[in-house]
């Protein structure tokens, strides 16, 4: 199974708060508060996401913390990438260190192309989108009889 740690999980979370009043200045108590995230983590994924230049920081009494760029422009790929590292599936793709047969593998390749496309459906997706409001699928109903045409 693939899966993001709950560090990333909840930059989500964090992000798609400020998201939605994007202009607004943020303290991580605040951030804590209405998330229901810890504020020990809270301030850990804030710090993170400074690092990386998703967000920026204001210090002092009426500082915090504030999107870096807008929604339409920070996408999952690189909050992924700011919390977990460079988005790779197999550990050879990560590092070539870590895996004894590095040198003979012909395969390896295929796994760069196959991370490259997971890489870009993550980088289709933004901030903005992940705050938009989750739309019912459209159920589509094809006729059995246009399938033996």
């Amino acid at each position: 199974m693939l899966k993001l740690s709950k560090l990333t999980d909840y930059a989500t979370v964090i992000l798609s708060f400020m998201a939605k009043d994007r202009l607004g200045m943020h303290a991580a108590l605040e951030i804590s508060k209405v998330t229901g995230i810890t504020l020990p983590m809270v301030s850990k994924i804030l710090k993170l996401l400074v690092k990386a230049h998703v967000l920026t920081s204001v210090r002092g009494a009426k500082g915090g913390y504030l999107l870096a760029r807008s929604p339409e422009r920070i996408t999952v790929a690189t909050v992924i990438s700011a919390l977990e590292g460079p988005i790779a599936l197999t550990e050879c793709n990560a590092s070539h260190k870590n895996c004894d047969q590095a040198s003979g593998c012909e395969i390896q390749g295929n796994w760069g192309l196959i991370n490259q496309k997971v890489f870009n459906a993550l980088d289709s997706v933004t901030l903005a989108d992940m705050i938009m409001p989750v739309k019912s699928p459209v159920e589509i109903t094809i006729p059995v009889s246009s399938l033996y045409r």
